[in-house]
């Protein structure tokens, strides 16, 4: 029996590495091939030079604020309070429209910038995580590396490619994640 190449792609990493820079080369390589992609990333919210949360930003249009130091919380990571209204009524569906999509037609990418600490809170995110890691599109996604069950579960995955990025290999990568994405005769 052969084995089949992995499907689904977990870039994990040290904070500032590169993770969210690579997923988003990889998202204008896979917009540039004419896949349909859903999901979302992240990027870091900076007043004055200093970091006072983080906004979510979806691939089909919409940005929130999903943590902020101005947040009392709960939940909290660290000094940031976490908005799950962000995950369970935005993510979720961006997720959902992109597994319904799968269904119908082939080469869908699933983009999620990140599964972490703040995002995990969210029961309904982790549930939807696990569909679209059983779902027919394939996944693209930033991982926590610091040990935590639901993130070990998926790093696990045999269908999964788990990448480490580093200052050093991340430029290399590119190349490499939109094969593995882009492969095979309908990217299915």
């Amino acid at each position: 029996m052969t084995q089949r190449a992995p499907r689904h792609v977990l870039l994990t990493g040290a904070p500032g590495c590169g993770k969210t820079t690579l997923v988003m080369a990889a998202l204008r390589l896979l917009r540039e091939s004419g896949r349909p992609v859903f999901g979302f990333w992240t990027e870091e919210i900076r007043q004055a030079g200093a970091r006072q949360g983080f906004a979510l930003e979806l691939a089909s249009g919409g940005r929130e604020v999903l943590a902020s130091v101005r947040r009392p919380g709960p939940p909290r990571v660290g000094r940031y309070g976490v908005n799950l209204e962000v995950m369970d009524h935005l993510v979720v569906p961006e997720i959902e429209r992109g597994l319904a999509a799968a269904r119908s037609q082939s080469g869908v990418v699933l983009v999620m910038d990140e599964i972490g600490k703040m995002e995990l809170f969210s029961a309904s995110f982790q549930q939807t995580v696990v569909s679209a890691f059983d779902g027919p599109a394939r996944v693209l996604a930033t991982i926590m590396a610091r040990p935590h069950p639901f993130a070990e579960m998926l790093k696990q995955r045999p269908d999964t490619r788990l990448i480490t990025v580093t200052r050093e290999n991340r430029e290399g990568l590119v190349a490499q994640i939109g094969e593995m994405l882009l492969g095979g005769a309908n990217g299915a």
